[in-house]
């Protein structure tokens, strides 16, 4: 079989590091879903306005490995216990491919490279390559009473976001859309969650900027 990517996403996210764990979560960031020539054709996406949320599904392109395994460390559990591959969103999988709901905020249709699809909180590097692309059904895709399994159900953490400190010469490098983006990327601790080192220096890519910040207690410091 083969399959060829449709479109790539541009995002603010550079790394693999700072990515949110799940589309939806942080309102403020966005991405541009760009076709490749072939399927740049404003008649594909005739009537997929009228939908308020899509998905997407993508390659896990940063994540290509030989082989794969039928168990892997989620770091949510800590990195330490072992669960099967299909019952977790590792992007260790034996076909690296992704699946995203994001909200559908417009189309571009003036864009040197239209029509481009604007998204609402994707959870996707810059460049992913996109597959395919279906309108998000309420009457079927959602299922508020389905069991979480070790997840719980609920985004860890949720609720329990971290106070952020800026600089203000650091904010100055940043339009107000950017700097509420990454505001909420920081306060939602991009941190692994193996990882609690009150002393260690992280550091990821947004926004063309290069962002180093430390954890101290419930706050986060960009330095």
């Amino acid at each position: 079989m083969e399959i060829n990517p449709i479109a790539h996403i541009e995002t603010d996210f550079n790394t693999k590091f700072g990515v949110p764990r799940q589309s939806g979560m942080l309102c403020a960031t966005t991405g541009r879903i760009v076709f490749e020539p072939p399927y740049r054709n404003v008649e594909a996406l005739r009537g997929l306005e009228d939908y308020d949320y899509i998905w997407l599904l993508w390659d896990f392109s940063e994540a290509h490995r030989e082989g794969w395994s039928p168990t892997v460390r989620p770091p949510r559990l800590g990195g330490n216990v072992r669960m099967g591959v299909f019952a977790t969103r590792s992007p260790f999988r034996p076909n690296n491919i992704g699946l995203s709901s994001v909200r559908l905020l417009g189309i571009d249709y003036s864009a040197a490279n239209a029509p481009v699809i604007i998204v609402e909180s994707p959870d996707l590097m810059n460049g992913t390559p996109i597959y395919d692309i279906k309108p998000y059904l309420s009457y079927t895709d959602c299922h508020p009473e389905a069991r979480g399994g070790f997840t719980g159900g609920r985004a860890h953490g949720e609720g329990e976001k971290l106070r952020v400190v800026i600089p203000p010469r650091v904010e100055a490098l940043f339009s107000p859309h950017k700097l509420e983006a990454l505001r909420e990327v920081l306060s939602a601790d991009p941190r692994p969650r193996y990882i609690e080192d009150p002393d260690r220096v992280y550091g990821f890519s947004f926004a063309g900027h290069e962002v180093k910040f430390k954890v101290e207690g419930d706050m986060v410091v960009v330095i």
